[in-house]
Formats: C-alpha cells, structure tokens, sequence
C-alpha cells in the first residue's frame, strides 16, 4: 500500500503548465515506475498518451504555418519546462549545462550571463559550464557532434540555438537535424532537460516586427510542440525595442540613449547580450516551478521519417590511410581543433587517399579550410566526382572547421559504400581571398586536415 501511495503522490504532483493549458504530464521515475502497473491504474496510460497525443496532434496543425514562415512571435514558451534541472539546483548538486549552437553562442555573452545567473540564483549549486558552440555551424554539423561535443559530459540542460545558422536551411532539413538532436539527448538520458533559443538578426528582425518567428525558428518550434521543449524567443523584446526607437539592429554607433545591438547586425554588443538574458530569466521565471519529466516516452513516435537520430562520428584508423600522412601533435599547425575533433590527421601530400566503406544512407567528413588548404576528389563506388572540392574559401585567411560532403542517398539505407577521398596536385584558385597576393607563402600548399567520419551508418570491414 506505501508503495501505491507512492505512486499516486508523483502521478498528482507531475502537473504541467503548457501552452494551451494545464494538462497531466506524469514523471514517474523508474525506481517508482516498476510498481505503477496499468490493471491498477487503468487510467495512468490513457492520460499519458492523451497528453503526447494532443502536443503532437498541434504540431502536425502548426506545419504548414511553420512552412509559410506564419507562426506566432512570443517571448516563453514554458511546455514541459527545466523542472529535473531546476530541482537538482534547489538540492545545491552539481549541474552540467552545455550551450550548444554557433557563434552568438561562442561570444562571450548570453551564455556565460547564464551561467552566472543561475550560480548567483543558487548558490549552493556548482554550475559546470560546457561551450560547445562552435562560430559558422548549424543542425546539420550540430547533430553528427553532439555526442563528443556534448552527450560524453552527461549533460542537465541543454540550450540548443541553431534559429540562425538554420536560417538558409528548409523546414524539413531542419526537422530531421534538430529531432534528430533531440532524440540523441534523450536517449543518452531522457531527464536531460532541453531548452531551444531564436536569436535575431538585422536578416530576421522584420519577421519579429511583423509579430511572427523567423521561419527557421517557426521550424523549430513545430518540433518543439511535438516534444513538449521549452522555447525561449530573444526576438520579440528586441523587435519591440526597434519599434520604440529604443534600438539600433546595425551601426557603427548609435544616437545617446539608444542601444545599438550589433556592429555586424548578427553578433549582439555587451547591451544586446543582456537583452537576451533578460529573456532567459523571463523564461526562467516561467518555468522555476514545474515538476520534473522523465522524457523517454516522448521517444516512442517520431515527427518525421528519416530524421537523424542515428548521426554519429567515427575514428579514422591508419589502415583507413595511404601516402604520407601523420597525426597531428600538439604544437603543430591547426592541433587546437582537436578539442573538437578528438583527433586530427594531416597530409600535404598529392596522391594521398583516405578510404572506408560503409553502410547507411550518409557520409561526409570533418575537416579544416585555411589558406594552404588542398582540394580534394571524392570518388564513390569507383565513379569520381566532375569537380574537386575544395578546403578553401573567401574566408580563408584564416583556419576553420569545415564539412566535405561524400554521399547522401536516403532510399537505400541497407546499401554498402566504399568512398575514397584523393588529395589533388592543383591547389584551388587563392583570388577569392581579398587580401590574397600572389607568391604569398601563407596560401601555397596542398593540405589537408581531417577529423571524424561523420555517418548515418556504420563502417564495414
């Protein structure tokens, strides 16, 4: 009887405030889950699939609007809330948040002002602060590194803010990319709590005047519904802001009295970081309350078919390897990657190859563009590409991570792959770069550096 007392304190205490309402989201732990038997509570089981089955039934409602680019601003959707995260601060534990998204996330901003908030609000926990933003990326590099990036420091909370460097990307990249997030996060622990952030820019700042998501974000938050994530805008308070003549969103400068957000429009000053964590201690006021989720059954369905829950880096291994290759050492060029990377091989050598073979439906790699870099051929199945692809750019005056597509073909999930990647003897055109000089030493070589596999599969012998 104490135990089935037990069991019914936790089903009546799991209250949720959502969007739309109150509804009964019950968080049974598991050590408590193995007494709750559905012939003694026939009704535990229809109020929780009732209760999945109305967010998702909105998101697939919310789909064609999110296409459209027509969802609804707000600043806090509070849905299921932070409540395991929330309640492991109370106790004054140790909490692991990792801030996962690109460069707005990287700056010294929004992100240490959280952390900092959150110490100075409890200060009896420690916050244990992981920076996995990496400036340039969105969802799609995001869902391959999340585990060595992330899921490896066995994250609390995870604030995710890919809304802009998703912003050229379609709803259904998105969709797949970011499930395919979530999913991971939950099936590495489902009481790691999410949170989705919308930054705003000088590009999407009209979206948010005209009272609607941009329409990456408006993506993000139908998948958002469908899981019950937390989502907090940073676009409404700005775009009122610019409205009231309290905000500049670009300049050089701005007029006495007025904020101006970002020199560039896209990366916010000190003053633009502080309205983004007014936003987050909006939405944490929002959410202090709510119980804790045990988020496992919100694995059972999935919103879209093919999405990218089984996104993965592999190691490259010597035998992957052949011509004149080594492993980069600490003190050689581009080794500061590794954090990243793990690992990082190196090749200036024309002729050089790496090989694998594989099974599944994606294939690319994790490599570096700079200003020396090579172009490469890929060759699939023994048919090599027209073009070469090349591991330089107009930003390369400098080094970055970077992704060499290889294959992509989702209909044949079972097909085995062999791709072979050869560095070329012509290095690419060096023009692109503004400052580029010819003769300049910085910009000739032939080299390339190369991470992680990045797969939807496995590797076969």
């Amino acid at each position: 009887m104490k135990k089935l007392l037990t069991v019914f304190f936790f089903l009546f205490l799991a209250v949720t405030v959502r969007a739309g309402g109150l509804s009964f989201i019950p968080y049974i732990p598991p050590e408590i889950l193995k007494y709750s038997t559905y012939p003694c509570m026939p009704d535990f089981k229809e109020k929780m699939d009732r209760a999945r089955e109305n967010m998702m039934d909105r998101a697939k409602e919310m789909m064609d609007r999110a296409m459209e680019g027509k969802l609804e601003s707000f600043d806090c959707c509070p849905r299921m809330g932070i409540g395991n995260t929330i309640a492991k601060l109370k106790a004054g534990e140790t909490v692991t948040i990792a801030y996962f998204g690109g460069s707005i996330t990287a700056q010294n901003g929004w992100r240490p002002k959280t952390s900092k908030f959150l110490g100075e609000m409890f200060p009896n926990a420690k916050i244990n602060e992981i920076h996995a933003a990496i400036g340039g990326t969105g969802s799609d590099l995001g869902v391959f590194r999340l585990g060595y990036d992330v899921l490896r420091h066995d994250p609390d909370l995870v604030f995710v803010e890919f809304a802009t460097n998703d912003g050229s990307n379609n709803p259904v990249n998105i969709w797949k990319q970011m499930e395919g997030i979530v999913r991971q996060i939950w099936k590495h622990n489902p009481k790691t709590d999410i949170v989705f952030v919308y930054t705003v820019t000088v590009a999407t700042i009209g979206d948010y005047q005209a009272g609607k998501l941009a329409r990456s974000a408006g993506a993000m938050e139908v998948l958002a519904e469908f899981y019950g994530i937390p989502t907090i805008n940073f676009g409404k308070r700005v775009a009122q802001m610019v409205d009231d003549g309290k905000l500049i969103m670009k300049g050089d400068e701005a007029p006495e009295g007025v904020i101006l957000f970002a020199k560039d429009g896209v990366h916010p000053g000190d003053e633009g970081h502080e309205l983004y964590l007014a936003d987050i201690k909006a939405g944490f006021e929002k959410m202090k309350d709510l119980p804790g989720i045990y988020h496992a059954p919100w694995l059972e369905r999935v919103f879209i078919e093919g999405n990218y829950e089984n996104a993965k880096m592999v190691s490259i291994t010597p035998e992957m390897l052949k011509g004149e290759w080594k492993k980069v050492e600490e003190g050689e060029p581009n080794y500061g990657f590794t954090n990243r990377t793990g690992e990082l091989w190196f090749s200036g050598k024309p002729g050089s190859t790496l090989t694998f073979k594989f099974r599944g439906t994606m294939a690319k790699l994790y490599d570096v563009l700079g200003p020396n870099a090579a172009q490469v051929y890929v060759t699939v199945d023994g048919k090599r590409a027209e073009k070469p692809s090349k591991r330089f750019d107009s930003y390369c005056s400098w080094y970055r991570l970077a992704t060499l597509w290889c294959f992509n073909d989702e209909q044949n999930p079972e097909a085995v792959h062999e791709i072979t990647v050869e560095i070329d003897s012509v290095q690419p055109d060096r023009h692109a770069v503004k400052s580029y000089e010819d003769g300049d030493p910085k910009y000739d070589g032939t080299n390339w550096w190369v991470g992680k596999i990045m797969l939807i599969g496995d590797l076969v012998d």
